[in-house]
């Protein structure tokens, strides 16, 4: 498994609606894998192909939060979203490529997917709490849309500046590292 750099906005490829997935092959197990590993190192709840640079419809999460429970990974592949409750919930959001930026969010509370797994079948299931808040913000992702997208354009544009400071220093101090020729 390769740890993979998490794009961090703005960058314009998290604003890009995925293509499909054409097939679930090797090369589509290993992404999974490796988004995985990253989304666990980052350490976060959830990880989408354009996150990490795929303009692909797969996503990765496991929300189990008990470090004495055993994780349990999922890959969602091609999802769609095929039924949401009328009810709604507020949670408070965050983002692997919106670093230390949160806010809350007002998402249906239960969410019905359906996607094909890694084992190349398709699988359907109900989310609800934390689950179906993160199914939701993965799915966001796939479309191009952020949580931050939810927000009113004074706070979004708040912390798009301050993203756009974090990558200014990130590469200032990348720079710093790179031996002067």
């Amino acid at each position: 498994m390769t740890l993979r750099p998490i794009l961090i906005h703005p960058d314009p490829r998290l604003k890009k609606v995925c293509e499909p997935v054409p097939e679930v092959n090797d090369e589509i197990r290993k992404l999974a894998d490796d988004m995985l590993a990253t989304m666990y190192d980052a350490p976060g709840i959830g990880l989408a192909g354009p996150q990490v640079g795929v303009m692909k419809r797969i996503f990765v999460m496991d929300c189990v939060k008990d470090k004495e429970a055993a994780p349990e990974p999922m890959v969602l592949i091609n999802p769609e979203i095929s039924w949401t409750s009328e009810e709604t919930n507020v949670y408070e959001e965050g983002c692997l490529s919106i670093p230390d930026q949160y806010a809350e969010v007002t998402r249906p509370s239960e969410v019905r997917m359906k996607w094909l797994g890694l084992d190349g079948q398709s699988h359907e299931e109900q989310f609800d709490a934390l689950w179906a808040t993160c199914a939701q913000h993965e799915f966001d992702h796939l479309n191009g849309k952020l949580f931050i997208d939810y927000l009113g354009p004074m706070k979004r544009k708040m912390i798009t500046r301050k993203m756009e400071k974090l990558k200014r220093e990130r590469a200032r101090a990348g720079a710093a590292k790179d031996p002067i020729l």
